[in-house]
Order: C-alpha cells, then structure tokens, then sequence
C-alpha cells in the first residue's frame, strides 16, 4: 500500500513539475453566441446570435487536469412589436469548470473537453446549470491559442452555444 501512494505521489509530483510553466493562466477571446427560444410567462423575446467576448482564468496544477473560471457575455438584443411594445434579451454566463487536457503526440498542441461545472447564470433569476464543452489549443512558450465550443443550459429558452477563439497566457 506504501508503495502504490509513493508512486502515486511522485508521478502528480513530477505532472506538477512538467505543467510548472502553466500552473496559472488567464486568457480572453472573441465569442460567436446563439441563444434560441427565449420565452418568460410564455411570451418570446427575441433570440439573441451575436459576436461577443469572454476571459478566463485557471489553475493547472498537474498537465492533464486544470480547474478554470470563466465570465461570458453572450450578448443582448431588443425587438419591437409593431404595437410598439418591446422585449430585451442580455445574457451573460459566469462558469466554473474542471478541465481535462490530453496531450497530443504534436509538441505544442492540447485537447480539451470540460466536465460539467458549476456554472452561474441568469436570465431574470439566478442559478445552477449543466454547461459542457470542448476544444482544441496549441502554446509556444507560455502563449497558446484556443477553440472551443461550449453548450449551456438555461432555463426558459433553447439553451446557449458558444464558439470562441482565445488567446491563454501562462504566468506560472
């Protein structure tokens, strides 16, 4: 038993001393947002399909495992009736995810998939939904590049699909 918990020890020991140069990381990056079927006490709003932007930050303490906190601000559209009455969608997301990279046999390329994390939404109230995702990036150095599609769900509406393009910088 000693020995398996050495080994196991010494091998998250050397993955930390491998991702020492991606311990913390922050990023930002230009998002393509659509959330569809937007409704509250049954009347539609308008959906929203627009350009956005998003940041990030993370802890990779190991290569293959990092915990990640993100801010979306998928966008926000208005749309009149021709009585004249209107409606305002503004959708932004605050997510929290545990990512898993796997390392490709490229030298500068990672894939990434998101498990389900404890995102924070709103949409005239506050709460909890299941968000997924996954995505590709590619580092030189402490720079990386990365593209990731993500998928929300939301309450009163067809749920939110996200593409971005990111660029990381690692600080550790």
């Amino acid at each position: 038993m000693r020995r398996i918990l050495l080994v196991t020890v010494l091998a998250l020991g050397a993955g930390a001393a491998e991702a020492a140069d991606g311990l913390l990381y922050v990023g930002a990056g230009v998002s393509k947002d659509k959330v569809q079927g937007i409704t509250h006490t049954g009347v539609p709003f308008a959906d929203i399909d627009k350009t956005s932007w998003k940041v990030l930050a993370g802890f990779r303490p190991i290569k293959l495992f990092a915990v990640e906190a993100d801010y979306l601000d998928l966008g926000n559209r208005t749309n009149t009736f021709i009585s004249g009455a209107s409606t305002h969608s503004d959708a932004k997301a605050y997510a929290g995810y545990v990512v898993g990279f796997l390392p490709l046999p490229l030298p500068f390329v990672d894939s990434a998939g998101t498990l389900p994390p404890s995102s924070f939404f709103a949409f005239s109230d506050q709460g909890t939904e299941f968000a997924w995702g996954a995505g590709a990036q590619a580092h030189i150095g402490n720079i990386g590049g990365r593209l990731e599609y993500e998928r929300f769900r939301i309450p009163n509406t067809g749920d939110a699909r996200v593409f971005s393009l990111s660029v990381i910088l690692s600080l550790l």
